[in-house]
């Protein structure tokens, strides 16, 4: 498929919105890893970090397969709405775990949130598509398995 100009800054605009949902998410894990307690809790958000830092390679590197250069100024339609990684810092402060724990749900509901959104529109080619579903597959599973540390 190839994209005319508009189609390709459409898919850069979109690519770079999901990057700095992961760039909040890699933060916030490593803030969420600083503050907790609990080891086996702190060394899961640690990978689950790591895994966001991949996600982001992976995405830049569509960019740059675009002929684009990736936009880490974190703007685009998206980057407005990824707030929610941002608004958690709050609860850390106060090493509660539980408070942690559903600010990284909360995190991570927003990023799928995006996801979808990004698959519906439409603008982007089938490896793209593949990319940002196993993504959105991993997020998900990640997210349901913080869920279950929640209850």
């Amino acid at each position: 498929m190839t994209h005319t100009d508009e189609t390709t800054t459409e898919a850069v605009s979109i690519l770079n919105g999901l990057i700095s949902i992961l760039e909040d998410g890699k933060l916030g894990y490593t803030n969420a890893a600083e503050h907790v307690e609990n080891h086996a809790i702190k060394a899961e958000f640690l990978d689950y970090a790591r895994e966001r830092a991949l996600f982001i390679v992976e995405l830049q590197d569509e960019i740059n397969k675009l002929g684009k250069s990736t936009d880490t100024s974190g703007g685009g339609p998206l980057g407005v709405l990824h707030r929610a990684w941002i608004d958690i810092k709050s609860s850390f402060t106060s090493g509660d775990t539980e408070a942690i724990v559903n600010a990284c749900v909360t995190g991570e509901e927003a990023a799928v949130e995006k996801y979808k959104m990004a698959l519906e529109k439409n603008e982007l080619d089938g490896s793209q598509i593949a990319i940002l579903s196993k993504q959105l597959n991993s997020i998900q599973s990640t997210l349901d398995r913080i869920k279950m540390k929640s209850n």
